[in-house]
């Protein structure tokens, strides 16, 4: 399974470490979301910047939703059946090999490694600058999906 991480917070009083970790997770703007693979590389990165971002285990079915309506190739036009990345014949391929680890979504060329999201419709539910244990929505969060839907 692959981790959908999204960044909360935004650019302003980041340490120059955060900003370091946040390009290599491909999340320069406040609500862009993008999908990495399960590595203890990757959850340590994530680990590391816990007080901006929020993520989660992604199943192919919002990997899918997220490529459909938010998935951008070279000058920004969607993603359509012909212009599959990687020899995928397929929406539902590509967002299978995403989700199970076949594929890294920042490996593919002619895709944007991002997805801009919008603020969520109806707000956030929880505080947006406590973790997840705390009654917020940072760090690793259960409840991520449901948020993500709002947002796109």
């Amino acid at each position: 399974m692959a981790y959908l991480v999204v960044r909360i917070r935004g650019t302003v009083n980041i340490p120059h470490w955060a900003n370091t970790t946040l390009d290599g997770l491909n999340l320069s703007k406040k609500f862009r979301a993008t999908i990495v693979p399960e590595s203890s590389e990757y959850l340590g990165m994530l680990r590391r910047v816990k007080e901006i971002v929020a993520w989660t285990k992604a199943d192919a079915t919002i990997v899918k939703e997220l490529l459909q309506k938010r998935g951008r190739r070279a000058g920004f036009k969607p993603i359509e059946g012909s212009e599959i990345p990687g020899g995928y014949k397929s929406i539902d391929e590509l967002a299978s090999a995403i989700a199970q680890d076949k594929v890294a979504i920042s490996k593919l060329e002619g895709i944007k490694p991002w997805f801009a999201l919008s603020p969520p419709k109806g707000g956030f539910k929880r505080k947006t600058k406590t973790q997840y244990l705390q009654k917020g929505i940072l760090g690793e969060d259960g409840e991520l999906i449901e948020i993500v839907k709002r947002m796109l």
